[in-house]
């Protein structure tokens, strides 16, 4: 909170809730670590870590607040991490071999840390600003890479992760051309943020058009193994509209991921077709 800084000013200017609700109540990362101590190490020190906490609520106010765009928060990052971490472990049941493993000699839980902190910082230089934010979120991560890793991983292969988290991070921008099925997990995942009132922000403030009428239509996301590939991603539908997020957003992050041999989509509506809109004027 701004302290006090003259004698005219009695009391210290006022604190938009939401920053007083996020200095009282942190957002709590709740992720299935398993056996991966080092994993729920670090979860804990994210759910301490007040400058991270700060930063998830300032991508919020540019991204919502300014620019009426749907939420890149602390919400956002939690429900992304657990998306990649499931993607993930699915892969890796069916055979895949994270990039760390394949090229490092590490194992599949040093992966999960790879995959997990990319997905909580790939959006953090949206505190700087949306255009170009994906580099601007290199140079924000970076200390806060290392110092989550530190004392957790001697320093070469914390090294190695953060090159990777990294990696991922910028991997996950339009035309990203991830290199590690990390790297293509998070951009993958990042898309999948979408379920019943996630992606509704511009809909429900008056922004109607193709993008938010679209996002509307999309009630549910399911994550499951697949019949024809390891992984099935199951999107229900309310309304016919939803087929362009799958088509223009989520296909787009799939395609060049290198996940695509080993991910099958499948769009439906389950029950009547809603009507999400009366008429539409311009």
């Amino acid at each position: 909170m701004p302290k006090e800084e003259t004698q005219v000013q009695e009391t210290a200017p006022d604190v938009p809730v939401s920053v007083k609700e996020l200095l009282e109540h942190p957002v709590e990362l709740r992720l299935p670590a398993r056996h991966n101590p080092k994993l729920a190490q670090i979860v804990a020190r994210i759910n301490e870590h007040a400058e991270l906490q700060t930063l998830w609520r300032v991508c919020n106010v540019n991204a919502v607040d300014r620019l009426r765009m749907t939420d890149h928060g602390p919400v956002h990052v939690r429900i992304i991490a657990n998306i990649a971490l499931k993607l993930l472990r699915l892969l890796v049941e069916a055979g895949v071999k994270p990039g760390v493993v394949r090229d490092y000699g590490l194992g599949n839980e040093d992966a999960e840390v790879v995959v997990v902190l990319a997905s909580l910082l790939h959006d953090v230089g949206m505190s700087i600003h949306r255009e170009d934010h994906e580099r601007f979120s290199l140079f924000v991560a970076q200390p806060l890479i290392r110092e989550l890793l530190a004392g957790v991983y001697d320093v070469p292969i914390a090294t190695v992760l953060r090159c990777e988290v990294l990696h991922a991070i910028i991997s996950h921008r339009s035309g990203g051309h991830p290199l590690t099925p990390e790297a293509g997990i998070v951009r993958v995942a990042d898309a999948l943020d979408m379920a019943k009132g996630r992606s509704r922000i511009p809909f429900e403030a008056g922004e109607l058009n193709i993008h938010s009428v679209s996002a509307a239509a999309i009630d549910n996301m399911v994550i499951e193994r697949g019949e024809k590939k390891p992984v099935r991603l199951r999107v229900i539908m309310t309304n016919s509209a939803g087929i362009f997020q799958v088509d223009e957003l989520l296909r787009e992050k799939l395609s060049g991921s290198g996940l695509e041999p080993y991910i099958e989509v499948e769009a439906s509506i389950e029950g009547p077709e809603k009507k999400l809109i009366e008429t539409y004027h311009f």
